[in-house]
């Protein structure tokens, strides 16, 4: 009897942790950095946006951070793939739209080749055909189209590419022309925003249905939810820090004010509607400043 109430007070604990983890969606930050923890979901996430077959995944990072010049902005990366046939592919999750992808793609091109040329290496050949993918919950280019995919081509002459080996490709979950494009994709965009049992329709595909088992692994993942909850706890409390330090910043400009104008602690104090202990305190440190 002691054991059943026991564990009758352990579930709505573990039913607290999941439940997040359960409204989520693979475009959500957290359940995509997660999910591409795993290295056949990343290779099922390039293979159903680009409408291509990967043999081999030769390394990935997660969350990959490259560097620039010091003082410089870096990039972090959701996730970055090489795969046997020296592509490079960069996978990017963009729920909301801030305006920045076309500019964002190019920097992070510039930032994903640097890196593959050594100092004092002559000719370029060292360069890796890249893919820079950006997967939005958004139309970025408002034309309905599923996929946009961009290569440098010649004004002057029709279809003439410049060789560069970069694409970028841009999906957008709102995409209208299903005539035009395979239905792996339109089936995984829609996962994307939706990850549930009702997208997984008996007849999508197997990849996508892989996929889904392994967030479903995930959402049904104890520790995950733990994961989760320390995590919002500590973007809670860097929150309540910012906002800490902006009300201290706000009220030694006020103390330092009233210094100059010839105010006392107490009367600053009483002026404030704060203790004087908290006012003598920010007194010793203006003057440690100054």
């Amino acid at each position: 009897m002691k054991e059943d109430r026991k564990q009758n007070m352990q579930k709505p604990e573990k039913n607290e942790l999941l439940e997040p983890l359960r409204k989520m969606n693979l475009m959500d930050d957290f359940l995509f950095d997660v999910t591409t923890v795993n290295i056949e979901a990343c290779r099922i996430i390039i293979e159903l946006s680009l409408g291509i077959r990967i043999k081999e995944i030769r390394w990935k990072e997660g969350q990959k951070v490259v560097h620039n010049l010091p003082g410089k902005r870096g990039i972090r990366m959701d996730f970055y793939v090489e795969d046997a046939e020296n592509r490079i592919f960069d996978v990017e999750m963009q729920k909301r739209n801030r305006g920045n992808i076309p500019k964002r793609t190019r920097f992070y091109q510039a930032l994903l080749d640097a890196p593959l040329l050594k100092s004092g290496e002559e000719g370029f050949d060292n360069l890796k055909p890249t893919y820079i993918v950006v997967i939005c919950g958004f139309d970025q280019y408002h034309q309905g189209k599923y996929r946009y995919t961009f290569r440098s081509v010649c004004s002057e002459v029709p279809g003439l590419e410049l060789g560069d080996e970069c694409t970028k490709i841009i999906l957008n979950t709102k995409g209208k022309n299903d005539g035009e494009v395979e239905r792996p994709l339109i089936d995984f965009l829609h996962y994307v925003e939706n990850s549930s049992d009702a997208v997984i329709s008996e007849g999508c595909d197997e990849r996508l249905v892989h996929l889904h088992t392994i967030v479903e692994k995930i959402r049904a993942n104890e520790q995950m939810g733990v994961t989760y909850m320390k995590m919002q706890e500590r973007d809670r409390q860097i929150r309540e820090d910012g906002r800490k330090e902006g009300e201290k910043a706000r009220l030694l400009s006020q103390v330092q004010k009233k210094l100059e104008k010839g105010k006392t602690v107490d009367e600053i104090a009483e002026a404030l509607e704060e203790e004087i202990s908290v006012i003598e305190e920010l007194v010793k440190e203006l003057e440690a400043g100054a």
